[in-house]
């Protein structure tokens, strides 16, 4: 079973949900940041939208996602919050990255 598990395309949906959102955050962050106190998430403009610009947002689509997998694996190892067994589970998961890198080169072009 690949890491996109039994439902493939809602995966892909999800995801793709996701990269787009961060494409929208570093791309307009007055208008997230605005929406954001619109719907009541936060209740200070200035606050939300110094945040949505201090955050690299484009930076992660340079990641490897099975290194950052492992990289965060181990800081919650050293944090002493990890389980065995889930470290199992998502390291098994995590062997075929190719639905995300193919949403990845969809999304630049």
């Amino acid at each position: 079973m690949s890491s996109s598990g039994k439902h493939p395309v809602a995966t892909k949906r999800v995801l793709r949900a996701f990269l787009k959102a961060t494409d929208l955050c570093a791309s307009e962050p007055e208008r997230v940041a605005r929406l954001l106190v619109d719907r009541g998430y936060v209740t200070r403009y200035d606050y939300a939208l110094q945040t949505l610009r201090d955050v690299p947002w484009t930076r992660s689509r340079d990641y490897d996602p099975e290194d950052t997998v492992r990289f965060y694996a181990l800081r919650l190892h050293e944090a002493g919050i990890d389980q065995v067994e889930a470290r199992r589970r998502s390291s098994r998961r995590a062997r075929d990255w190719r639905f995300l890198k193919e949403l990845k080169k969809e999304l630049k072009g």
